[in-house]
């Protein structure tokens, strides 16, 4: 009950702002003082609501395992990781970075990285999948969430080799085409554009993550190849960004400001945030997924070697019967 108030009183702020959401696209942005980057929010209410309703769904879903199995709780590295994912996603689209997103194309490209690079990754770290399973009843279960993961429409969107496509594609094809551009000038393709980017992101994590069932459960050197190779075509892609002589796209060519770098250097700037901090970004996960597969064959080691005692001491008490026989 508590979740819903707060929901329902955060709900009411949110439409309170639509007006203010709604001019968000709109003027340009002044010279970023300390002052106006502190005040310059977004409050857009198509993300605050869905995202305050998922950390709702979420944290009542959690309340009930730990509620129903308190011997086996919901671990809270999970709960953990899973805001912070929130926390992410509004960092990206409705804090200051907003704001900005469409006067710096380098800005931009920040706004992308902390979407598919670090939000997606951590809102997966907290396990939803897991949790919406041991939270619903067994009819529930049984009847719509099992039937759905194991439906023939996402085993195909989950297959590793579509996903990791699908993420390179929306990649390049928003980077180099006018689709991104549009995205500059109207809002609701800025909204679609960044719904497709946490979708396929999302899609792409999910079986590198590894932290809920899928349809297809991929080894840790597979995982490790599977980000890997995906690393050297985001590198690519900020290289050719960082490399291109003309303005890619017109938008940025045509803000009225007279403050920070220009076109072409703001240009030169988002090619290297996608080459340099992408890549760092990738490594990081896969020292993450590196690591997991230590722990992974150092769990595996422990349980054989519990294993191969009990079979020795099975065998001594066998000897020692006879002995005395």
């Amino acid at each position: 009950m508590r979740f819903g108030k707060l929901f329902a009183i955060f709900s009411a702020v949110s439409c309170a702002m639509l007006p203010a959401a709604a001019i968000a696209h709109g003027p340009p942005q002044p010279a970023p003082t300390f002052q106006h980057v502190i005040a310059a929010w977004q409050p857009d209410v198509l993300f605050l609501l869905p995202a305050a309703a998922v950390t709702w769904a979420y944290l009542s879903a959690v309340r009930r395992v730990n509620r129903a199995h308190p011997t086996n709780p919901v671990p809270k590295r999970r709960t953990v990781f899973f805001l912070l994912g929130i926390a992410v996603m509004a960092l990206a689209l409705v804090s200051p970075i907003a704001a900005y997103d469409t006067e710096l194309f380098s800005v931009h490209m920040a706004q992308h990285m902390l979407i598919v690079m670090v939000a997606a990754p951590l809102l997966l770290l907290g396990a939803p999948i897991t949790l919406a399973l041991r939270a619903a009843t067994p009819r529930i279960r049984k009847e719509v969430i099992l039937p759905i993961l194991h439906s023939r429409a996402v085993k195909a969107i989950s297959f590793p080799a579509f996903t990791w496509f699908l993420l390179a594609g929306v990649l390049w094809i928003t980077h180099f085409s006018s689709a991104f551009d549009f995205a500059l000038e109207n809002i609701w393709a800025h909204r679609a554009e960044h719904t497709v980017y946490i979708v396929a992101a999302l899609l792409f994590w999910w079986p590198a993550i590894n932290a809920d069932p899928s349809p297809w459960r991929l080894g840790h050197p597979v995982r490790l190849l599977y980000v890997f190779l995906q690393m050297p075509q985001n590198s690519f892609l900020g290289v050719s960004i960082y490399g291109t002589t003309n303005v890619i796209f017109p938008h940025y060519a045509s803000v009225a400001r007279n403050w920070g770098p220009d076109p072409l250097t703001d240009q030169e700037f988002a090619g290297i945030t996608m080459w340099v901090i992408g890549d760092m970004m990738f490594l990081v996960i896969l020292a993450f997924i590196a690591y997991g597969w230590v722990k992974h064959e150092e769990r595996a080691a422990e349980r054989a070697d519990r294993a191969q005692d009990r079979e020795n001491a099975a065998a001594a008490r066998a000897k020692a019967t006879a002995s005395v026989r």
